[in-house]
């Protein structure tokens, strides 16, 4: 009988780390082009009101916002409420102007779909919230959606 032997083998157990740093890379590459970052800085405060019935958006492509609140720079724009859409502080006469632009963005079958939302601090008074609604409904935007947080349950 013949006695087998077992042959030392110099097989070496390191994985190749070369492409690594490409690997990374990449990632980095992806997520950098990926992430959305806010789009808008607020101009004015924003205390929303809480809602307890609260339903999701399904296209938020589709959804331009305006807020309404007392402005950060009091000393600049003063106390009163103003409104703020994209970046810029405007009257309401300026509304139906900001919804024809919004419209231009969207292709010719989403137009009809757009809708605005309105993020109102609870401080703010109607009779501006009616001003920025007469312009939409002169801007011919139907579709207007008042944003709030959803309400926390309370501990009993």
């Amino acid at each position: 009988m013949s006695k087998f032997k077992k042959k030392a083998a110099n097989t070496s157990q390191e994985i190749p780390t070369s492409a690594l740093p490409d690997i990374i890379f990449m990632l980095l590459f992806f997520f950098m082009v990926t992430t959305v970052l806010r789009e808008t800085d607020l101009l004015v405060e924003q205390k929303l009101p809480q809602a307890e019935q609260l339903r999701k958006l399904e296209k938020k492509s589709l959804v331009s916002y305006i807020y309404i609140g007392k402005p950060k720079k009091t000393d600049l724009f003063g106390s009163e409420p103003r409104i703020q859409v994209n970046d810029i502080l405007v009257q309401p006469s300026d509304i139906i102007l900001f919804v024809t632009q919004e419209k231009d963005k969207l292709s010719e079958a989403e137009r009809d779909q757009i809708t605005m939302s309105m993020k109102i601090d609870r401080e703010a008074k109607m009779g501006i919230v009616t001003d920025v609604q007469q312009s939409l409904k002169e801007a011919n935007a139907r579709k207007i959606l008042y944003s709030t947080p959803k309400k926390v349950a309370e501990d009993i």
